[in-house]
């Protein structure tokens, strides 16, 4: 079976993690700074804050926010469920803006109808999370300044996107969100094995999310509310969650950082040569805006109405012939939770065009041009199509 994704772990790596295991701290040590660091350089951001993962990034980057009982988060439903659920953990109220169907993220056209029509209603969010799907940036100069227009924070969902870059300038570092959030899952740029991060200018922020991430609990004097007892004083300040991260899975991160470039310019040659290997198929294949580059995080082809086959009959021959796509993403609104809140089948019909038709293709720094081959051929045999490569496309 090919994958849809896969981790690429080299033996510096490996050795990273080993140093750590034979040290004095498997967590709570040096090792999570440094990695924050790292990351935070990466962007350009003021604030590294590492979690156990993606999904405590979003929660704490929401509590840091200041998203209540009763106040709304607004996301977009082609995403996955974290992009949601992190406002439901703090009692907070979600809605939904739909996508531009050209490249799976948040429409700026509808956001600004739907802002304009919550400022009559008096039901504006307090948050915003744009989600740049697959790599892509979204269209954050003009998210940014919509949102600053009717004074809602931005939270950027970056999980798929460490590497890409906006105007010029990393995701993360281009300032035009409060927070953005990264995921070190396996399939994404960059591992931890689990993980994630939560990166801004704001240094208030930062120190509340760190405090979150660690039980609501303050250690250094000056943070302290009252006089210390000791060197040991320590006080829980406010209802926080252990979601920290470890030194051996930060130890993997600060070695995969050194590599994130490798990696991004390895999944951006695939993209390219999917470009040229899939020209003629009956698929939409990925947009990238100009001004921005993508992470390529995945490869989401869009099956066209002509095609021989239906996005379900192509996807369970692809996976019997072992190749193993994917689909992202069954749009948020229509899980059973969610239509338990109000939501339904046709409320954000970009959204659930895209779902029918979405298609993710193998792609991941180790994926070999003789794989990636096999992909292209079962795809032109099973939408009977004859095979022709583009010039140059070995």
């Amino acid at each position: 079976m090919i994958p849809y994704g896969r981790q690429d772990v080299s033996e510096s790596d490996i050795a990273e993690v080993v140093e750590v295991l034979r040290s004095d701290f498997l967590t709570q040590g040096p090792a999570v700074p440094r990695f924050e660091a790292a990351v935070a350089a990466h962007c350009g951001a003021g604030h590294g804050v590492a979690f156990s993962n993606a999904t405590a990034a979003l929660h704490g980057a929401c509590h840091a926010l200041g998203l209540r009982p009763g106040e709304r988060l607004w996301t977009v439903p082609n995403s996955f469920v974290a992009s949601a659920n992190c406002a439901r953990y703090l009692g907070a109220e979600v809605d939904f803006v739909d996508i531009d169907l050209e490249t799976g993220c948040l429409s700026v056209a509808a956001l600004a109808e739907k802002l304009a029509a919550a400022a009559r209603d008096g039901s504006l969010p307090k948050v915003l999370v744009p989600v740049h799907f697959a790599g892509q940036p979204c269209d954050m100069a003009e998210i940014a300044a919509l949102a600053r227009s009717y004074g809602v924070r931005v939270l950027a969902d970056a999980a798929h996107a460490i590497g890409a870059t906006y105007e010029g300038l990393p995701v993360g570092g281009e300032g035009l969100s409060d927070v953005t959030v990264f995921s070190f899952h396996p399939v994404k740029i960059v591992t931890t094995g689990e993980g994630g991060m939560a990166v801004t200018n704001d240094p208030e922020l930062a120190a509340r999310m760190a405090r979150f991430r660690s039980h609501g609990i303050a250690r250094a004097p000056d943070e302290l509310e009252g006089p210390p007892d000791g060197p040991w004083s320590y006080e829980q300040q406010e209802l926080g969650y252990n979601y920290r991260l470890t030194d051996l899975q930060a130890a993997l991160g600060l070695a995969q950082m050194r590599r994130l470039e490798s990696f991004v310019e390895r999944r951006a040659a695939l993209a390219a040569r999917y470009d040229r290997l899939l020209a003629g198929l009956p698929l939409q294949r990925p947009l990238v805006r100009p001004g921005r580059t993508s992470s390529w995080h995945l490869y989401v082809v869009r099956l066209a109405e002509t095609a021989p086959l239906d996005r379900a009959a192509l996807f369970r021959a692809l996976r019997a012939r072992g190749v193993g796509v994917q689909v992202h993403y069954i749009p948020i609104h229509t899980q059973p939770y969610y239509r338990r809140l109000g939501f339904a089948w046709g409320d954000f019909p970009a959204a659930e065009a895209h779902y029918r038709t979405a298609l993710s293709l193998p792609l991941f720094p180790g994926l070999t041009e003789a794989q990636q081959d096999t992909v292209v051929g079962h795809l032109h045999d099973l939408l009977d199509v004859p095979r022709q490569r583009a010039a140059g496309a070995r």
